[in-house]
């Protein structure tokens, strides 16, 4: 049932939050579908688009100062496992992750979707904290989620709530970023320690559990990407967030997509010690493993300073740093000088080294 829909109370008794848990009842679009959205969901995410009343949301068309612009969609499915995690849990991470694909194109983001698949017998007490942070996350970042929709499976078909988001946001005119604009000489900048969201979710896992003080870095960066925008106008080439295959595959990404090499420095690569210890006992790469409040951003050389300044300057990037080149490379390696004064290939990610982290 789709959470604009208008709906009449057609129940006499509240949903029994703290004990109850999803049927599959909940996903047959009747009066426990209806209540369920009404008594947990809207709360929660209540906007003027929600109260509509309809089986979708008309939205305003954007009105920017520098003249018409064009829209820009993402879409992104988070499967996380588990689902709660120091630092987040599924609901912001779903905000944050199609906010940031919509601010990596260099747009502001306006609106949201949400489609929910929950597992019978999930505990409403878990979706409730789940659609509550979600609710806080798009508040925060001043993106509403103005339509939504929830099915239910059957136990053993699912596990526990996946989310699939969906964003549009409005790109500016004369605004171009994109992996195909990566050039020889370019900088390449990371804003700040990698690692940090792999490595939380990895310590709350059952078979891996292990004690640290590593937080996941989640969080919404379009107002750091517009940061940096105004500071280095027309010179931000790419964007991207290195999400799943970290840095080390995302940098991969642009240099084949542009046609180019990249060089490296491993010193200049900030990751915090508790990520570099996590990483050593399990075998890891800290190159490889999942951010998510973090961007790499390939800047024209002139503008390299003043993009790091804009980063550094703004509380999402204060260990923003400036670690490589863009090189050339008829072979679009990206390569890495180590700190013992060598030089490796820094390859794809080969197979999935961390599953269900994002």
């Amino acid at each position: 049932l789709s959470w604009n829909v208008d709906m009449k109370k057609t129940y006499t008794r509240p949903l029994d939050i703290r004990h109850g848990r999803i049927d599959m009842g909940h996903g047959a679009g009747g009066k426990a579908a209806a209540q369920l959205i009404e008594e947990l969901f809207l709360p929660a995410l209540d906007n003027a688009y929600l109260r509509q009343g309809d089986d979708g949301a008309a939205l305003p068309l954007p009105v920017l100062p520098e003249g018409p612009g064009q829209l820009v969609m993402a879409t992104d499915g988070h499967v996380v496992s588990p689902i709660f995690f120091p630092g987040g849990d599924l609901g912001c991470l779903a905000v944050h992750g199609t906010v940031n694909d919509v601010a990596m194109m260099g747009a502001k983001p306006l609106y949201l979707s949400a489609s929910f698949i929950i597992e019978e017998g999930y505990p409403l007490a878990d979706l409730q904290r789940i659609v509550q942070s979600m609710g806080a996350a798009a508040r925060e970042a001043g993106v509403p989620v103005v339509t939504g929709d929830t099915k239910v499976v059957e136990q053993g078909k699912g596990d526990g709530v996946f989310i699939s988001t969906t964003g549009v946001g409005v790109l500016p005119p004369g605004v171009s970023i994109s992996g195909r604009n990566a050039r020889p000489g370019d900088v390449v900048l990371v804003s700040g320690s990698i690692g940090d969201h792999g490595v939380a979710v990895l310590s709350q896992r059952e078979s891996l559990a292990f004690e640290t003080t590593i937080e996941s870095d989640t969080a919404a960066l379009h107002t750091l990407v517009a940061a940096m925008l105004a500071a280095a106008p027309g010179a931000v080439r790419v964007l991207r967030d290195p999400t799943r295959g970290g840095l080390a595959t995302t940098l991969n990404e642009v240099a084949r997509q542009s046609g180019v090499g990249m060089l490296l420095q491993e010193a200049a690569i900030p990751v915090k010690p508790q990520v570099d210890a996590a990483c050593e006992l399990l075998g890891l790469d800290p190159l490889y493993v999942a951010n998510e409040g973090k961007l790499i951003a390939i800047v024209a050389p002139e503008a390299a300073e003043a993009a790091l300044a804009a980063l550094r300057a703004h509380p999402l990037g204060a260990d923003a740093a400036r670690i490589g080149e863009v090189t050339t490379d008829p072979h679009h390696f990206v390569q890495m000088d180590t700190r013992f004064g060598g030089r490796r290939v820094v390859d794809w990610l080969s197979g999935e080294q961390l599953p269900r982290i994002c």
